[in-house]
């Protein structure tokens, strides 16, 4: 009985701890485009992470830059988070791409319930093939469906990146270990570079 309370309390904390974060924005309260996504101070360091995460998927397949080239932007997320104890979730901030040049900055988060454990840091770059997709994007409170998949980019294997209305995402684990990286569910919130 004790361990079925610590179970459902643990379960519980850990709901509203990422609930809190995940939902505040994503249910009709878009950020503001002049609302700042990440701090004026963190944008540099973020920038030059996101062209070193650019740099690591090409090293493993330097297709990915013909990929690049060709889309109207894409989004690099240098270092995503996930965590799992039965419930999960998954941060990080961004640095969207048009045409080659940074337009904004967007911040990712994710919620997943089932049975998962582990912990995981890695790479995602969302790739938005058509100048529609893009601009969905750039609305605020962009949205994966819980179906959606990512190619994983990993040891000079670079898979076809599959896209679905015109938006594809390849991801590249950091560290940790996790039965598997999902993109289902993940919400995204966008600023405009100011």
């Amino acid at each position: 009985m004790k361990l079925k309370k610590f179970y459902l309390s643990t379960c519980f904390a850990l709901l509203m701890l990422f609930s809190g974060n995940l939902f505040a924005q994503a249910d009709g309260a878009k950020k503001d485009k002049g609302e700042q996504i990440v701090d004026m101070d963190e944008r540099q360091e973020l920038k030059s992470d996101a062209k070193k995460a650019v740099e690591a998927f090409k090293e493993k397949d330097n297709s990915i830059q013909e990929i690049l080239d060709r889309a109207a932007g894409y989004a690099v997320f240098p270092n995503v988070g996930k965590g799992a104890w039965i419930l999960g979730g998954a941060a990080g901030n961004g640095v969207v791409y048009e045409n080659g040049k940074v337009v904004g900055f967007t911040e990712l988060r994710q919620l997943d319930v089932g049975f998962q454990i582990g912990g995981q840091a890695f790479r995602e770059i969302i790739i938005f093939r058509t100048q529609q997709a893009l601009d969905n994007f750039k609305k605020g409170n962009f949205e994966f469906e819980g179906s959606a998949s990512a190619v994983v980019w990993d040891e000079g294997k670079g898979e076809a990146i599959n896209f679905k209305d015109g938006v594809g995402v390849a991801i590249m684990p950091k560290a940790g270990v996790m039965a598997g990286i999902s993109v289902g569910g993940q919400k995204f919130n966008y600023g405009e570079v100011q």
